[in-house]
């Protein structure tokens, strides 16, 4: 293209090695060495006419990946429905080259194949007609967080430990042992029998911090003990959090592990963060008998959500089937979570322990101290699943109880080391029948067990 097709606006006289002249003409294009150079970003364009494509247009004809796509603002998400509907929008908005200045173009091709990632809950944040729109034209998937226990799985565990390990450049490499620590950490994490936890994120935390203590100590190799005192640190702040609440309850709380009571009987429980890391402890609940009025009543304390009011009349229909004439307008039975107060308790994994603590209050018979219960109750008196076994059962051996009731289901979900499993003896249990067998003294009083046997 000859120079005289574009006015010339300005020259710019450069040495080197003679001189070579850059023209820039009133269009914005460049001409270097007698060559028109177009689209060359508008070189003497004025800043607030220039246009910066987004990342919609820079995307088109392949793929645009948006993370926690919920956080886009309802604006924003109408503006991505649009570009994914008519497959074109103009390039709009401010950037650091337009002097602050609203700019506009006319509609540009934005054809991409969009994936968007975010938490369960981003589902209740999303723009409905995006949403609609990304189910319509493509798949939702909801992420696994565990994958089989297998020995390749098992592996890859490794290969992610090695890899941090490379990544960090710092901290030493892994001895077996403390990798097979690791994988078991790793069942532990998922939660379920035969899985291991995908939440990488937090593994790797704990391969570094274990990795950082190994330096400290300055040790050629990361070992189990490095891992168990990185259990420690690694913690996030909501974990922490938990754990600081259970210790200033534990200084306040009155455990009996020894003996017989009455009516009192050792639960347990877990807490909980959104991450999904769950923390043991000892809930005693106690029950008591009084006279009622017209009509027996089940009264139970400690700020109950709706689940745990729910696991209480399925532990009423139990004791009303099998003790109904004990009771019949009689008494009220009370029953109370004892130190809940500000925080509450929700979920039926308590049922077996109020059903105990109920019966044992109603017909006299002395509780066990040295056994904790935990297990969900239906109202045939079958003994149901419950989560956080684990952890549920690691309270109980740092309580000092020596024997734990826990659902026959669960029984292979429990992940403990072989010091812990010393210290503890599991009972598995199908119905409360077996629950009761084991959890209260029935020295003088075989008959009622009897008579609750043929019952059930």
């Amino acid at each position: 293209m000859e120079l005289t097709k574009e006015k010339i606006t300005k020259i710019e006289k450069i040495p080197y090695n003679g001189y070579m002249y850059n023209l820039t003409t009133e269009t914005g294009n460049l001409i270097a060495n007698d060559i028109l150079v177009k689209n060359s970003g508008g070189l003497g364009t004025p800043p607030h006419e220039r246009l910066i494509p987004g990342f919609i247009h820079r995307a088109s004809g392949g793929v645009l990946f948006i993370d926690e796509i919920a956080n886009l603002k309802p604006e924003s998400q109408q503006e991505l429905l649009t570009a994914i509907q008519e497959k074109k929008f103009s390039i709009t908005g401010r950037s650091e080259r337009s002097s602050g200045a609203m700019t506009r173009s006319e509609p540009v091709p934005c054809d991409f194949v969009l994936i968007a990632s975010g938490n369960p809950e981003t589902v209740r944040n999303l723009h409905p007609a995006l949403r609609s729109r990304i189910r319509g034209y493509g798949y939702e998937v909801y992420m696994n967080s565990t994958m089989p226990d297998t020995k390749e799985n098992q592996f890859k565990i490794a290969r992610f430990i090695a890899q941090e390990v490379v990544k960090d450049k710092k901290i030493p490499h892994f001895t077996k042992t403390a990798v097979l620590k690791v994988i078991e950490e790793a069942r532990k994490r998922s939660g379920t029998s035969e899985k291991l936890t995908l939440r990488l994120r937090e593994l790797g935390g704990l391969v570094r911090a274990a990795g950082d203590i190994a330096l400290q100590e300055n040790s050629r190799e990361v070992n189990p003990t490095h891992i168990e005192k990185a259990k420690t640190l690694s913690k996030t702040l909501e974990q922490q959090i938990v754990d600081e609440y259970i210790e200033q309850k534990k200084e306040y709380q009155i455990i009996t592990i020894t003996g017989t009571q009455i009516g009192r009987v050792n639960g347990l429980a877990v807490m909980g963060t959104e991450e999904g890391y769950f923390s043991g402890i000892v809930l005693p609940i106690e029950s008591e008998v009084t006279p009622g009025g017209k009509k027996a009543e089940f009264i139970a304390t400690g700020q109950l959500g709706e689940i745990a009011k729910e696991a209480i009349k399925n532990v009423s229909a139990i004791i009303l089937k099998n003790f109904g004439e004990d009771i019949k307008e009689k008494y009220d039975i009370f029953c109370q979570f004892l130190q809940t107060v500000g925080e509450g308790v929700e979920g039926d994994s308590a049922s077996i322990a109020v059903a105990t603590a109920i019966i044992s209050a109603l017909k006299k018979i002395p509780v066990r101290q040295d056994t904790a219960l935990t297990g969900s109750l239906s109202i045939r008196g079958e003994v149901l699943a419950v989560g956080g076994v684990t952890q549920k059962v690691e309270a109980a051996i740092e309580a000092g109880i020596k024997r734990v009731i826990i659902p026959a289901s669960n029984q292979k979900d429990i992940v403990l080391s072989s010091e812990q499993l010393k210290k503890i003896t599991l009972i598995p249990a199908t119905t409360i029948t077996e629950v009761l067998e084991h959890a209260l003294d029935w020295k003088g009083k075989q008959h009622i067990l009897k008579k609750f046997k043929s019952k059930s």
